[in-house]
C-alpha cells in the first residue's frame, strides 16, 4: 500500500502530527506539505490530509497572516493551504481511500475542526473515507504538542493502514 500525507503547518505541530502518522502507515509512505502542491498519482492507494484549526475551520489567507505574525515571519507553511490545495483537484477524482486530521488547542474552547473540513471536500472529491476525521491536541497555539499525540498519531496511521489493507484484500 502506498500512502500519502499531506500536510499544512504553521508552528510544527501538524507536522510532526502527519510525520508520526507516516510513521504508522509503513515505509512505502511519503509526507509532503502541501505548498508543493503533490499530485496524487494512480500509484496512491491512501491520501492523508491535516491542518491547522484556525477560526472554526480550515485556515484562509488572512488566518494564515495571523500565524505567520505570531512566528515573527517564520512558519512552516508559507504559501497556498489545504483548502486551496483541495479545491485544485478534479471533481471527481476517484475512489481512492483518504483520511483526515487537525491539530487543535486543548481543552476545546470553541468550536470547529479543519479535520470536519477537510474530509467534507474529499468525499466531495469522490474520496472514500476510510477513517472518521481525528483531531490531535496541542497545549497553546504555538504548541507544544498535549503529551502522548504523538504516539497516537502513530497509532492512527497504524489503524488506517489495517482498514485499508483489509479491504485491498
Amino acid at each position: 500500500m502506498h500512502a500519502l500525507v499531506v500536510f499544512e503547518s504553521m508552528f510544527g505541530n501538524t507536522q510532526s502530527i502527519a510525520e508520526a502518522v507516516g510513521e504508522g502507515l509503513g515505509p512505502d509512505t511519503e509526507v509532503v506539505e502541501v505548498g508543493s502542491r503533490p499530485v496524487i498519482g494512480p500509484y496512491v492507494d491512501l491520501l492523508v490530509v491535516g491542518g491547522p484549526t484556525h477560526a472554526f475551520g480550515l485556515t484562509r489567507e488572512s488566518t494564515r497572516a495571523s500565524a505567520k505574525e505570531q512566528a515573527a515571519g517564520s512558519v512552516v507553511s508559507a504559501g497556498i493551504g489545504v483548502r486551496e490545495w483541495l479545491e485544485t483537484l478534479p471533481h471527481p477524482l476517484h475512489t481512492t481511500d483518504a483520511a483526515a486530521f487537525d491539530t487543535r488547542v486543548t481543552p476545546a474552547r470553541v468550536p470547529g475542526s479543519a479535520a470536519k473540513g477537510i474530509a467534507k471536500r474529499l468525499r466531495n472529491r469522490g474520496f472514500h473515507l476510510a477513517l472518521d476525521p481525528q483531531t490531535f491536541w496541542v497545549t497553546g497555539t504555538p504548541g507544544p504538542l498535549a503529551e502522548g499525540e504523538l504516539e497516537r498519531a502513530r497509532a492512527w496511521g497504524r489503524e488506517l493502514a489495517a482498514t485499508v489493507s483489509v479491504k485491498q484484500s
